[in-house]
C-alpha cells in the first residue's frame, strides 16, 4: 500500500490505543517508500495562535486555537493553507489545499490563502511503518474532504466522517470510547 496519496485521511481503528491517536484523524501530507508525514486534525490545543506564537498571530482568526499535529517535533510550527493560486503552495496535498514553501513570507501568505490552521508537531512514520499499521489494521483510510481538513468542530471529525463512510464504519462512529459501559 505504499505510496497513500496525498490528502487522504487515516482515522484511527477504535483499537488503536495509543494515546497520541486514539480516535484522531490524520490528513497525509506525503506518503512514499522513506516514510510518511501527516497532521492530526481534530486535536486542538488549549492555548491559540496568538499566545502559542505571537509572530502568527495575525494570520488566523483571534481566537483561533493551534492544533497538536502530532508527536513528532512538537516544538515545531507547521502551517497549513488553503491557496487562491495553487501555484503559490510550497507542496499540495488536497486541491488548493497545502503547505507553503519553507522560505514564504507570512504576510504574503495570509493575502495569498482563503482559510489557514497552525499546528504544533506532526505526525510521522518511518519506512514501511505506516503501511504495516495499516496492514494490522490500526488505520482506516479514506479520501478527505477540504471541509474536513478546516472543520469547526474537530471533537466530532472522527465520527462524522466514519458516518459518512457508511455500512459498519457508521457503526463504528457510535462505539463508546470505552465499550465495557456501554
Amino acid at each position: 500500500m505504499t505510496g497513500l496519496p496525498a490528502g487522504a485521511l487515516l482515522l484511527a481503528s477504535p483499537t488503536l490505543l495509543d494515546p497520541n491517536f486514539a480516535r484522531t484523524v490524520v490528513l497525509i501530507g506525503v506518503h512514499s517508500d522513506e516514510g510518511a508525514m501527516g497532521l492530526v486534525l481534530n486535536r486542538p490545543a488549549a492555548v491559540t495562535v496568538a499566545e502559542a506564537v505571537p509572530q502568527l498571530g495575525d494570520t488566523v482568526e483571534d481566537s483561533e486555537q493551534i492544533y497538536v499535529g502530532g508527536p513528532v517535533q512538537s516544538s515545531s510550527v507547521v502551517f497549513l493553507a488553503e491557496f487562491q493560486d495553487p501555484a503559490d503552495a510550497g507542496l499540495l496535498v488536497l486541491e488548493r489545499i497545502g503547505f507553503p514553501a519553507p522560505d514564504a513570507d507570512v504576510e504574503r501568505l495570509v493575502q495569498g490563502t482563503v482559510r489557514r490552521r497552525v499546528f504544533a508537531g506532526y505526525a510521522g512514520w518511518g519506512q514501511g511503518q505506516l503501511d504495516a499499521e495499516i496492514a494490522s489494521g490500526d488505520w482506516i483510510a479514506h479520501a478527505a474532504e477540504p471541509e474536513d481538513v478546516f472543520t469547526d468542530a474537530p471533537e466530532e471529525l472522527w465520527s462524522a466522517v466514519l458516518t459518512r463512510m457508511g455500512g459498519s464504519y457508521a457503526l463504528l462512529a457510535r462505539m463508546p470510547l470505552d465499550p465495557s459501559v456501554n
